[in-house]
Parts: C-alpha cells; structure tokens; sequence
C-alpha cells in the first residue's frame, strides 16, 4: 500500500552512523551554476545500425555529448546557467534493487533544493505500474532522513518495470502531463534506460514538455559501455558476495572434504563473477562468455570440473569452492536450443505437463536426461525479454549432480584414486542487494543525482548520467552526460541466449571482454587460483578505515577514461588548426596533410566494420 513508503525506518547504530555520512562532490558539481560544455555530435560504435537507430528516432539520435564544467575552468564556449526556475521533478526506481539507489534521490533532491529551494521532487510509488497510476509522494528531508547511504528500494519500491508497449508509453506521458513533471528521472538498467531512450522519443515527437534522464543503476554490471564505466551496486553487490565466498573458501580448507559449487547473481553477463573470483580468489569460476565462446556442452563442462578435481584430488586435496553466473545455463548450446523449445511451446500455450511429448527427439532425450528437478525449472515461464527465469534454475545443482556421477564412475572404473566427492551448493542471490552500500556506492550514486539535475538545467532530453575517471578519488571525478541512443546496437540475429528481437535498437547488456585486461588477468592466475589455494578473503564490507577506499578490480585495471579521450582528441584537433592556418610553410601543410591523410584512411577502414559486440 502506498502509505507504507516513505516511512521512517528503525535503524541500527551502525545505519545511523551510515545515514550521516555525507558523499563528496566533485568540483564540477560544486556551486548554484551549472556550466556544461557541448562536444560533437555522437555516433554510434556500429556504424552499420546507425541508419535503423537514427531512424527509430528522429528526435534524440546525434545529439552531443555533455561535459559539466568547474566555476574556474577556462572554456570559452561553456554555457553557462544561473537562472533556475524552480522545477518539478519526478523519480522512479526501475529494474531489481541494488545498493545505492537511494542516495541517487538524496542526489537529486539535494541538487533540486541548492539551485531553487522552490522545486519539487515527486517520488513515484511502486515503480513503472506507479507511474501508469499516477502514484507519487512529495520528497522531503524528513522523509529522506533514514534512507540516506541506506540499502534496498523500500523508499519508494519497485515493480516489473517495464515501459514499452504502446499502452504503457501513453500511460506514462498521461501521468507526466497530470503530474505536470518538467523531468522524469528513472533509475535502472539496460532495459529500463532503453525504455527511457523510447520515453525521450516519444515525449520530444508529441511536444511534451517533460524530459527524460537516466541513470545507471544495476547490480548485473552490464550496463557498460564506451561512455559508462560502472553501475551503481555493482562494487556493494561485488564485496559483500566476495566475504561470503571467502569464508566458504576458508570452511573448505578447513574441513578438506567439501566441493562448493556457488552460483552468483548477473543474468546475462558474468560480471560479478569475474570481479568476485579476482576479490577471493576461488578454486575455479566458469563464465558463462568462455562457454559460449567456445561452444562447450554440458558435458565438456562437467568433463573440465571432473578433471579439475582428478588434479587436486592427485595432490591430496578433497575440496574446493567453484563459481558459477546465474545465466549460465543459457549459454550451453543444448540447453539453451532446449529452452528455445520449451519457450516455444509454451507461448502456443501448450501445458507444462505435456512439454515432454512435444519435444524434437533430441531435445526430449536431453529434457529425459536432466535430473527432475532441473527439467521442472526449465519448465517456468519465460520472463518478459524470453530468457529464462535463471534465478529459479539450479544450474549449480545441476552441475554438483553430473560431477558426482562422474567422480563415482571414475572410482569404480580405478582411473580416479581419490576420496569420494562431496558438493556443498549455494545461490548467493538475494544476500547482497539489499546491503548498505560500500562507500564508493554512496558517493557515486550521490554524484549521479546531482549529474541528473545538471542535465535537466540544461535542457537535454533522453541523456545517461556519466562520470569518467571513477578509479580516482572523487575530486578528480569527470562528470558529464551522453544520449542514450550513443549507446544502442542492432542486433541482426541471436544465435544463443538472451538475443533481443531482431532489428530493434537497443541498450545490451555488456559481456564480459574476453580480450580485455580484467579477464586476462584472470587467465594468468586461473592454475595458481586451481592448485594453490591461494584464497583471499576482503573481510566485511568496509565504510572506514582499511579497504573503505578499495576499488572494483575490473574497473581499475580496464583504465577507461572514453570522455577523456574525447577531450584530449578535441585539443589535438584544435592545436591543428591554429597551427595550420593560410599563410603556414609549405612543409608544414604537406606533413599535415601526409599525417591526417593517413589517419583518416585508418579510421575508415576501421569504422567500416562493425565493432559491436557479436552476441552469443
């Protein structure tokens, strides 16, 4: 009911203590005047959709970057903004819950209140069915108190959240229009800010006044790309499944008798995998990218455990703790043209209990393979973008059962000389999402509040809220905005799981890079992490003191700075100019010439091509 949000919360001393902590702004945010700068016009990173996109949307697609400015920065061509009317700005919380999201209000709020103490902030209750209902609730301070640095979604709540059938888009412009918004901020993940990229549109072709700003907020991670180099709950989501695992780590070592197979959160991609394999230090994780990549089958899998525990088991060594994504499963090539089926059947609406019967020959003699319990999962509906419910499938219960089968036949056969395995499963799904968030949570979310105002001083419509540099302090934070549709892909065809409808423009989830430095520096420490049980345990989510100021591996080593770089290309660009000007030598002109001859026809060559990532 809606008067159970927005009440005060009983805390604890140590949320009391969190709820006064004050996140730090970085100087571009400082101050009553926004001044933003407006880069080139934007593209997209595959050219061959740019035409589909651009077209999909006529109003938003090619508008310029943003860069939020500090009072002293010498740009000539910065507009500033010192007039602000006082604003009425609605929120709403997208997608699952994840650590942080409540300080992106108290952001928001706070920047609201600083440039005109007479704007508003309307809180919609119970997420996107809240927002077709018109259902909202004036942001106060005393409202915010026990929310502040505070985990969960419990301030305003969360639905389905989805915003993309005609019906529903016109329900929200209705609800902007009855609640007179001058914004809409909504706060969520892929789906959510694609939906708000189709808002922006619809809003922008029809008149409408109200603009629409995103902001990314996702537990998975995978809301990544060239302009957003982190999620706000990832670093929480990553640390507090970090210390679970490691003292499962230390239990294993401890007992030597256990093989712990834990399945982590992170629907498609396999981020949080990574990061928390390269926090702890687990035996093995599988991602679910490798898999896809390399086409290995469920048995392939199993063989590649089965060994790995042949190989400790020759050193004496009974136990281990293995990691594993929730959308693994989807990414085995047999299950996922299994469920592919399954789906199928089930939208011509064809009853779970005569699945089996209906089945292609092959895909029934695996469904009649799978334990009963799997194939009963297998069985769930789909969820709204066709991938299977991958929080209700036991993948690591599955895999727990077909090693065992294995192990044992290997002991009676001799070729396998070691102890009898024994598994040990866990779903670390829900124990971490409504944590406190970790400092860098709190700041970063903060900052992203403060950003969504920025933009909407500034007018923009359909804009992500961006800050570059993040594995620097927060002084050194740059702070911006880019269209959401900078960010979108076309996908032509979907060979494996989680594939969107084709030809349809959208934000994907990001993988992980199997060539990039965070899974390389996975790869040379994969057989040290196997054989050496070298497990590293973070201890507790830290908001003080040692480890409060610790950074996500992954976002360390990846060193992406994409605004920055921008920037830097920009002066470069200018230095040209006012070097080669009529009246130059001629040796000047010539090594121009020579120089960016041949960088453009570098460049060509390589924008020619698509550079999306190819999906599974």
């Amino acid at each position: 009911m809606d008067s159970d949000f927005g009440i005060a919360r009983e805390l604890s001393d140590l949320q009391k203590l969190r709820s006064q902590y004050q996140p730090e702004l970085p100087p571009c945010l400082q101050g009553t005047t926004v001044r933003v700068e407006f880069g080139d016009r934007t593209t997209v990173a595959d050219p061959s959709g740019s035409h589909t996109i651009s077209r999909s949307f006529p109003h938003s697609f090619g508008q310029p970057i943003a860069h939020f400015l500090r009072e002293t920065a010498k740009v000539l061509d910065a507009q500033i903004i010192s007039d602000h009317p006082a604003a009425r700005v609605g929120v709403v919380f997208c997608g699952r819950q994840s650590p942080g999201g409540h300080n992106v209000i108290w952001g928001l709020f706070d920047a609201l209140k600083v440039h005109n103490p007479k704007s508003t902030l309307l809180g919609i209750l119970g997420g996107s069915e809240g927002l077709f209902a018109q259902r909202a609730l004036e942001i106060t301070d005393d409202i915010l108190a026990s929310y502040k640095n505070q985990g969960g979604y419990d301030l305003l709540g969360r639905t389905k959240d989805q915003i993309r059938t005609t019906e529903q888009v016109n329900a929200a412009l209705d609800a902007c229009i009855a609640l007179k918004l001058d914004a809409l901020v909504i706060i969520g993940g892929v789906t959510s800010n694609t939906d708000a990229a189709q808002l922006a549109e619809t809003f922008a072709e029809r008149n409408c006044p109200t603009k629409v700003v995103g902001i990314p907020v996702t537990l998975n991670g995978d809301l990544k790309n060239q302009f957003v180099e982190a999620n706000v709950g990832f670093d929480t989501i990553c640390k507090v499944n970090s210390q679970l695992i490691s003292n499962v780590c230390t239990d294993a070592l401890s007992a030597e008798k256990y093989y712990y197979f834990i399945r982590l959160m992170g629907r498609k991609a396999s981020h949080v995998a990574l990061e928390c394999t390269l926090q702890s230090h687990p035996n093995m994780v599988i991602l679910a990218e490798e898999v896809a990549a390399s086409k290995l089958t469920l048995f392939d899998i199993t063989k590649q455990i089965c060994d790995a525990v042949q190989a400790r088991g020759e050193q004496d060594k009974h136990h281990g703790v293995i990691l594993l994504p929730e959308g693994l499963i989807e990414s085995i090539p047999e299950v996922y043209a299994l469920l592919q089926e399954i789906h199928g059947l089930l939208r011509q609406g064809v009853s779970a209990d005569n699945i089996s019967a209906q089945l292609s020959p092959w895909a029934s003699a695996l469904f009649e393979f799978l334990p009963p319990f799997i194939r009963k999962q297998l069985l769930l509906h789909p969820e709204s973008d066709d991938s299977a419910q991958l929080s209700q499938i036991e993948t690591e219960k599955l895999l727990a059962h077909l090693v065992e089968e294995e192990m044992n036949k290997r002991l009676k056969e001799g070729t396998y000389k070691g102890k009898k395995f024994n598994a040990i499963c866990h779903f670390f799904g829900y124990q971490a999402r409504g944590s406190l968030p970790s400092k860098f949570d709190c700041d970063y979310a903060y900052v992203l509040g403060h950003i969504g105002y920025h933009i909407i001083a500034a007018g923009l419509n359909g804009y992500l809220a961006t800050v570059n540099n993040l594995k620097n302090p927060v002084n050194r934070w740059r702070c911006g905005a880019a269209p959401i549709t900078a960010m979108m892909s076309v996908r032509r065809y979907g060979r494996s799981h989680g594939a969107s409808t084709v030809g349809i423009p959208a934000l994907h989830p990001a993988t992980v890079d199997l060539k990039g430095k965070a899974y390389d520096l996975l790869r040379q420490n994969g057989s040290k992490f196997l054989m050496d049980d070298v497990y590293r345990n973070p201890g507790p989510l830290q908001f003080d003191g040692p480890g409060a100021d610790a950074k996500a591996v992954t976002l360390c080593v990846e060193d992406q700075d994409y605004m920055g770089r921008i920037k830097s290309l920009n002066e470069h660009l200018d230095k040209v100019r006012a070097i080669v000007k009529p009246g130059c030598s001629q040796d000047v002109l010539k090594a121009a010439l020579s120089a960016m001859s041949s960088v453009t026809e570098i460049l060509s060559v390589m924008s020619s091509a698509s550079t999306g990532n190819t999906p599974f």
